[in-house]
């Protein structure tokens, strides 16, 4: 069978759920036996999402490959059994810049380089370059239709249709059909001048997606349907759920996925949404709940903490239980100190970051939970703040801190490793405070050996793993034996024993951070171990105490 494309665009404003639309079109897709895989296209100029403050951006996805990539990548990866890489996110920047160098090399014969077809042309290659050994290739076009930076991809996709065939693409599109309360009305017009606007730069799409509170009635299907050119059935309700993971299931009751394979004359097996089904009713009806404090300066965006999110949620879904969470602003710790609703906390997770602000307050937290025998868990900058934490007071290192935020400290525990093995391209890589600030990362995935009697043991059950990582600074071999005199285990050591991924307090309930980031690789139908026994030690530790 020739591979099938379907292009999901958005109008109106952004946030309606491109990214859970498609990832949910890929999971239906593979409920029928396709093969899928997933492109993102980010309108802005940087190269890569990797430098931009997560208020702005959300948080930054990694893959195996070490990509830094849009959040929703993270979205594809959890609805589906795609392997994504570099390929599967490209950006305004990344498409210039490959134009640009091959004009600089001369790869266009003098010719005169413009937007069609220079930039359409690499759009397209992109696109094109994922086809092989997959049934349908999914691309999500970023940005919403009206947008100037979105206009090339646009008209790239438009051409598409015309070189691959009318039966070989399907256009969907994302829009709003809000719900007036004053009027009791539900409004058609902001749909209807999106796809005005579509239909403006040379595409009428095949299906529409509509966002709303409720389900469409049949007359408002037939209106949308009447005004934007679609036949009826190809109105689809995008309605809110209380879970995201139920927008499979909505979709195929809307008959979405029949509808694309209609579209694109596909022949496949009878869709199986059991598994979907089945999360579902575990998620909406839990046997017990469980409450985390989740520590760190991007509280006010969750976005920023979306992987990690969701990680918690697969946790509480293997433990069949409810996970709250409990945004704790760092800063707010810092001047306040620990709240009576922190303190209350089952658990404590102090997340990745970057930056000085708050660092005291994640400290402070970390410091609580330790003392008080709160089940505790820190991924990358919360596993080196853990660090830091247990130097000061226990072997009483006074001002023991990372250089990263105190190049003057007398014992930096944390420090920046000048040069390390990248097993990714089996070469030692170097880096110093003048690096660039991408360039001298350790991203994506490395491998990790584990302890036994140790939790990281417990929770894996086996003594090799590799999990995917984003940072430059690293735990200072210099201290290691006097920490673990004092009573902090390494569970986790690079291959060469070098480099400390996981560290430990074995008399403490369940005390456990890593280097590495565990979210971005739980999956609903599998759940990262960590989170898991996580959300295991939070369950009891709070049974405990009733």
């Amino acid at each position: 069978m020739r591979t099938k494309f379907i292009f999901i665009t958005g109008g109106v404003l952004s946030s309606l759920g491109k990214g859970l639309a498609s990832a949910s079109i890929g999971a239906l897709m593979e409920a029928r036996g396709l093969t899928i895989t997933l492109l993102k296209f980010d309108p802005y100029i940087n190269v890569d999402p990797g430098t931009m403050n997560p208020f702005q951006h959300g948080e930054v996805f990694v893959t195996d490959d070490g990509a830094e990539t849009d959040l929703d990548l993270g979205h594809y990866e959890r609805y589906t059994h795609a392997k994504l890489s570099q390929k599967n996110n490209c950006t305004t920047g990344r498409i210039y810049h490959s134009v640009i160098t091959k004009e600089r090399r001369g790869d266009y014969l003098g010719g005169t380089v413009q937007v069609i077809p220079h930039i359409t042309d690499e759009i397209k290659g992109t696109i094109l370059e994922l086809a092989d050994n997959v049934d349908v290739v999914i691309t999500e076009v970023g940005g919403t239709v009206g947008d100037i930076e979105s206009l090339p991809f646009l008209e790239a996709i438009r051409q598409l249709k015309g070189d691959l065939g009318r039966e070989n693409v399907c256009y969907i599109h994302l829009t709003l059909v809000p719900h007036i309360k004053a009027a009791g009305e539900l409004k058609t017009k902001p749909t209807q001048h999106s796809v005005k606007e579509l239909r403006e730069i040379g595409i009428q799409p095949d299906i529409l997606l509509c966002r709303t509170d409720r389900f469409l009635p049949p007359e408002i299907k037939a209106k949308i349907a009447l005004f934007c050119n679609v036949e009826q059935d190809a109105v689809v309700t995008a309605k809110d759920v209380e879970t995201i993971y139920e927008v499979p299931v909505v979709f195929h009751h809307e008959g979405l996925d029949e509808k694309i394979v209609e579209f694109l004359h596909m022949w496949t097996k009878a869709p199986d949404l059991s598994m979907w089904e089945n999360i579902v009713g575990k998620l909406k009806n839990p046997t017990d709940e469980v409450t985390i404090a989740v520590v760190g300066k991007y509280v006010n965006l969750r976005d920023s903490y979306k992987s990690l999110t969701e990680a918690l949620v697969h946790g509480g879904l293997a433990n069949e239980c409810q996970v709250n969470l409990q945004y704790v602003d760092s800063e707010e710790i810092e001047h306040s100190g620990i709240g009576d609703g922190m303190s209350r906390a089952d658990g404590i997770l102090v997340p990745g970051g970057f930056g000085q602000r708050g660092i005291e307050g994640k400290i402070e937290a970390i410091r609580h939970a330790r003392e008080h025998g709160v089940p505790f868990f820190g991924i990358c900058l919360g596993m080196q703040l853990a660090v830091v934490e247990y130097a000061r007071n226990l072997p009483d290192l006074q001002r023991a801190h990372s250089a990263e935020f105190d190049p003057d400290t007398p014992h930096p525990v944390i420090y920046l490793m000048k040069e390390w093995i990248n097993y990714q391209k089996d070469t030692t890589e170097r880096r110093d405070e003048g690096s660039d600030k991408g360039g001298t990362m350790r991203l994506g995935a490395y491998p990790c050996h584990i302890k036994k009697g140790s939790f990281a043991h417990k929770a894996y059950r086996r003594e090799v793993i590799t999990e995917r990582h984003r940072h430059r600074y690293e735990f200072n071999n210099r201290y290691r034996e006097l920490l673990t005199d004092k009573g902090m285990r390494t569970s986790g050591l690079s291959p060469d024993n070098e480099l400390v991924e996981i560290i430990e307090i074995p008399d403490h309930p369940w005390f456990l951070g890593c280097q590495f980031h565990p979210e971005f690789k739980s999956r609903l139908w599998d759940p990262h171990p960590l989170f898991r026994e996580f959300i295991k030690a939070s369950l009891n530790d709070k049974r405990r105490r009733r």
